[in-house]
């Protein structure tokens, strides 16, 4: 194993879209596990659009200190009862190659035959977990209803669509970024429709793709999409709130509240925001309904991969850019 680590430091705050000059990659000696703690060998990385929230907080990531994330790693060398050398573990102490975990900090995943691990930090992760969660617990979906996702060629649109089907949803439409996302989402994820939002008024697009209306919006931009959706949404619509990408680099504050969101009162409409971390005792049930579809390959996990962990940061800016389709996520060199 090779005795050198790399961490990832961020060591200024952006204005608007970061850059790489506010990131620095520090070599140091792969750390020693003390009692209590193991070391892992990182495999696989996830960057997620909560990361440019956290680069804005003292609170959340402090400057020239490592940066953490969802990871997948290996244990190497133990020194904690709870692990063992060999296993598979995800964890928050990412942005790093080496990390040291505790068996209180880390989870031990199980290994489904058939399934690949990168699964773990996209569908089955807590990406298809934020899916499951807005679709299930806070829509609560039921089968036959109309549903309209949000930034629906990314990780958690994706899963959402993909999940959705399983559900038994009737017509699902999303919102993309680009022509060959639109395609992609329809040819390949089951989506009905969907539509690029740069080529005209959303709510237009949203009103023509759906022209009878939706029950359920799952959010992940916020501003004139959930103003859309409150248009298109029938009497006792709901609304599951998972992020607002749209103003994550934005200069200029939050986006105007909608101007419909009066109608809220007036459709018996219910909105609720939500974060997955609230919601972990629904991830064996996201795994009782996932797993034997990804065995049987009627479900899958779209990802798109960086290889290499040198190239994360490209990755991260990729992803705020919406250069993925699917979850973004880094390999190393050991995981291929």
């Amino acid at each position: 194993m090779t005795t050198t680590s790399l961490t990832v430091h961020q060591i200024a705050r952006p204005t608007g879209f970061p850059t790489h000059d506010h990131f620095a990659f520090v070599e140091a000696p792969v750390p020693s596990p003390a009692p209590g703690t193991a070391l892992v060998e990182n495999l696989y990385w996830s960057v997620d659009p909560y990361h440019r929230e956290a680069m804005d907080s003292d609170e959340l990531w402090t400057l020239h200190a490592p940066m953490e994330g969802r990871t997948i790693g290996r244990v190497v060398e133990s020194r904690d009862p709870g692990l063992r050398e060999g296993e598979i573990v995800l964890h928050r102490e990412g942005w790093r190659t080496h990390s040291l975990v505790t068996a209180d900090t880390a989870r031990r995943l199980p290994v489904f035959d058939g399934v690949p691990l990168s699964a773990h930090l996209g569908i089955l992760g807590g990406t298809g977990l934020s899916a499951y969660v807005a679709l299930t617990r806070i829509a609560r979906l039921r089968q036959g209803e109309d549903l309209f996702v949000s930034a629906a060629a990314g990780g958690v649109g994706t899963a959402t669509g993909r999940l959705a089907r399983l559900l038994g949803a009737g017509r699902i439409v999303g919102s993309a970024g680009s022509a060959a996302k639109v395609a992609y989402l329809t040819e390949h994820v089951g989506y009905d429709a969907a539509f690029d939002y740069h080529d005209g008024p959303v709510a237009e697009q949203l009103a023509k793709a759906a022209p009878d209306g939706i029950d359920v919006f799952v959010d992940n931009v916020g501003g004139d999409h959930l103003e859309a959706a409150i248009a298109s949404l029938r009497e006792y619509g709901r609304i599951a709130w998972c992020g607002a990408v749209g103003q994550y680099n934005s200069t200029g504050g939050a986006p105007a509240a909608p101007r419909n969101l009066f109608d809220v009162v007036g459709k018996s409409l219910r909105l609720e925001g939500f974060l997955v971390r609230n919601h972990r005792d629904a991830q064996e049930e996201l795994y009782d309904l996932a797993v034997p579809h990804l065995r049987s390959g009627r479900l899958r996990s779209d990802e798109t991969v960086v290889d290499g962990f040198d190239r994360i940061v490209d990755a991260f800016l990729g992803m705020l850019r919406g250069r993925n389709t699917g979850k973004m996520l880094v390999r190393g060199t050991t995981a291929r």
